[in-house]
């Protein structure tokens, strides 16, 4: 992935555009699609249901903006492939055979799936790939700069360890799946910062399908091999497998945890920071990517090309294409101090939800009422 440095301007693209009246136009050029109305059919592909997300936000905020977009008319087929590359691919064969207008995939395997994009491609079925970068003829990619989530999660890390972070301090390394490329971008952005400062070699592991169970017992493995007291910290590559994180530090007798990462601002997640038992997640504005993945979708298919370019102004390579169309959005680290002014503030979560009567006296001190 070429790495541009334009994740601030995205996050404020829709706002700066409409300004300037890019966002109302109606031009077009002669590579435009075939101009179709608002009764249209997109297709979204989510490729799991550990990561609570996909269900409690991408979805909904798509299919929302897609109605907002096509007055009422628009319709949406929603699959997830509970982490089955093989579901996902038989998925997006019958969205293929049933002839939608658009698809917007985030991919279970980057790689696997490359045969069916190019399968939507012949069939004039245009792939927006959310979230992962799939392989294939894509026509347009909206995520986050991976690096820079990794980076920031490693940086807060550090952060969590004090000034007298040492080179022989040992972090375990709680990687993603390795079919997953962000996965891949995630470690590359916490090695940019780790390496160095502290010890990761013999402790990093890359968790098959992002699976909790699966980060438990390698946090298990590795306090078998250097024991509990001598793990500093873990970077866990998102909140699920955070959680499997901290079960495995309970079940070995750990009762002050050590600096967690995290990512992707789950309930349980940011709960667990206000107790001290996951350190930081990173948050990612869902309705930023979620809507401007809609909006590439119905604007490709309704051939508007300056709406759809003004929202891909950075490019991206995969494995297979290079110069893809991109817009890459801003994310953030969440601590304890800093939970009011991201997840609550932009809507994510009500205090109510979070302060549940288990947490009353942690969300008290917190500052969160």
């Amino acid at each position: 992935m070429r790495r541009i440095a334009m994740f601030v301007a995205a996050s404020t693209m829709t706002l700066s555009l409409a300004g300037c009246g890019v966002l109302n136009a109606t031009g077009s050029s002669t590579s435009a699609s075939p101009t179709k109305g608002n009764d249209i059919t997109v297709g979204v592909l989510m490729p799991d249901k550990i990561n609570t997300r996909y269900t409690n936000f991408d979805y909904p905020i798509m299919k929302s903006k897609i109605a907002e977009l096509t007055n009422d008319q628009g319709k949406v087929d929603y699959q997830n492939a509970a982490s089955s590359a093989s579901t996902q691919a038989d998925q997006m064969q019958k969205m293929i055979d049933d002839k939608v207008d658009v698809i917007i995939l985030d991919s279970v395997d980057a790689h696997a799936i490359a045969g069916k994009v190019k399968k939507a491609k012949d069939a004039g079925i245009p792939v927006i790939a959310y979230d992962r970068l799939a392989e294939g003829p894509i026509d347009s990619y909206v995520s986050f700069d991976n690096e820079l989530v990794g980076e920031v999660q490693a940086r807060t890390l550090l952060e969590g360890l004090g000034s007298n972070v040492d080179t022989s301090d040992k972090v375990v390394m709680i990687n993603g799946s390795p079919t997953d490329p962000n996965a891949k971008q995630f470690k590359t952005g916490a090695m940019s910062e780790l390496a160095g400062k502290v010890t990761t070699d013999g402790y990093s592991y890359d968790t098959k399908d992002w699976d909790p169970d699966i980060a438990e017992k390698e946090v298990t493995k590795a306090i078998g091999l250097i024991g509990k007291d001598n793990i500093a910290a873990v970077y866990s590559a998102n909140d699920a497998m955070a959680g499997g994180v901290v079960k495995a530090l309970k079940a070995a007798g750990v009762t002050t945890m050590p600096p967690i990462t995290g990512q992707d601002a789950d309930l349980d997640a940011i709960q667990r920071i206000l107790t001290g038992e996951q350190y930081m997640t990173v948050y990612k504005p869902y309705p930023d990517e979620a809507e401007a993945a809609a909006q590439m979708a119905v604007y490709k298919v309704q051939g508007k090309d300056i709406q759809f370019d003004a929202l891909t102004q950075d490019q991206v390579d995969s494995p297979t294409n290079k110069d893809i169309p991109a817009q890459l959005v801003q994310v953030s680290a969440v601590t304890k101090s800093k939970i009011k002014d991201t997840v609550v503030a932009d809507g994510i979560y009500k205090i109510s939800q979070i302060c549940t009567a288990a947490y009353k006296t942690a969300c008290a001190e917190a500052g969160l009422k």
